[in-house]
């Protein structure tokens, strides 16, 4: 981290500070997320998301390309804007780290955070079991009530990093000309739906923090969040959580769990939307969500154990039903 970043820390948190880890690196090698401890200031610690763009002609092919790359850029910006300008209307129902500082640069971006470990989310987890799946879910209805028809000015038109529009070369080199085909008509039944919010864009179980009974979390990472269908980061959750034969078995349960909780945040919200139209809507947008992440996985990663029975199943019968309805 640059000598600027660390006096913009230390002037924000008003004492010197020291690093007391690398938490991650992240994605492709953009920059990394550490821990930094505070001598003597009004908490102990603070989380440091730094990017440092790389040079791209050192980068390896694969899907490293100027598109990929461009696509990083957009995020770091999305995710700044969004603390700087949407956050604040999150509410103790979702809770996100509170941003103490954002600066940027040509080619590089600090954001400083709170350390949701040291504010009660110290746990983060792997495999999630039923309860802590509803707290993730619970997590997300608010986000969507709160959000619920508003412009996503300054974030993605579109959330989620799966985007057909921001990913056209995995769709080029996808083996299923079938679901290729289908994959404008996918997306646009998710954009067809009259209710719109802002979608988190990247709510797999590794980017929530869970309090230490695993009852209540916070989320984190918000280089995806734009406007959208709701329902997408329900079925992305999901996915990230369960296996084949366990997304067959536990669906209903937690959409049922899923639409409850919504319907409560709409009306705490006081939401002008009717909780029961949304439900009808997005349950039924429930597989195409589904589908359209899956055709991202397809041509991204073939090989990956996302890749299985009740996914290909889900697909082929949303494929089957868009087909039906251009005859």
């Amino acid at each position: 981290m640059n000598k600027n970043f660390q006096d913009i820390t230390r002037r924000t948190v008003g004492a010197d500070i020291f690093k007391i880890e690398d938490i991650q690196t992240l994605w492709s090698g953009y920059g990394k997320i550490m821990r930094y401890g505070i001598y003597g200031g009004d908490r102990d610690s603070v989380v440091i998301k730094y990017v440092k763009l790389p040079d791209q002609s050192l980068h390896p092919r694969g899907w490293n390309t100027d598109l990929s790359h461009q696509r990083k850029i957009r995020s770091y910006q999305v995710e700044t804007n969004w603390y700087q300008n949407w956050a604040g209307l999150c509410d103790d129902s979702c809770p996100i780290p509170h941003c103490l500082a954002i600066e940027s640069s040509k080619d590089e971006f600090l954001m400083v955070l709170e350390d949701l470990d040291a504010s009660g989310f110290p746990v983060r987890k792997d495999s999630a079991s039923m309860i802590e799946m509803q707290a993730c879910l619970k997590w997300l209805a608010s986000l969507h009530a709160i959000f619920m028809g508003k412009e996503p000015t300054g974030l993605w038109p579109v959330g989620t990093y799966w985007h057909l529009d921001t990913r056209p070369d995995e769709l080029e080199v996808m083996k299923d000309f079938t679901l290729k085909q289908a994959a404008t008509r996918i997306d646009q039944k998710l954009r067809a739906t009259p209710y719109q919010t802002f979608v988190h864009g990247d709510a797999k179980l590794a980017n929530f923090c869970f309090s230490s009974d695993g009852q209540q979390v916070a989320a984190v990472d918000f280089q995806y969040v734009g406007g959208g269908c709701g329902i997408k980061d329900v079925a992305y959750f999901i996915s990230s959580c369960l296996y084949d034969e366990d997304c067959e078995r536990y669906e209903e349960e937690l959409l049922d769990w899923y639409f409850a909780q919504l319907k409560e945040a709409l009306v705490k919200h006081k939401s002008p939307v009717n909780p029961a139209d949304i439900e009808e809507d997005w349950r039924a947008l429930f597989p195409v969500a589904w589908a359209d992440f899956h055709r991202f996985m397809k041509g991204w990663s073939p090989g990956h154990w996302k890749i299985h029975g009740y996914s290909e199943r889900i697909t082929r019968n949303v494929v089957a039903q868009l087909n039906a309805e251009n005859i």
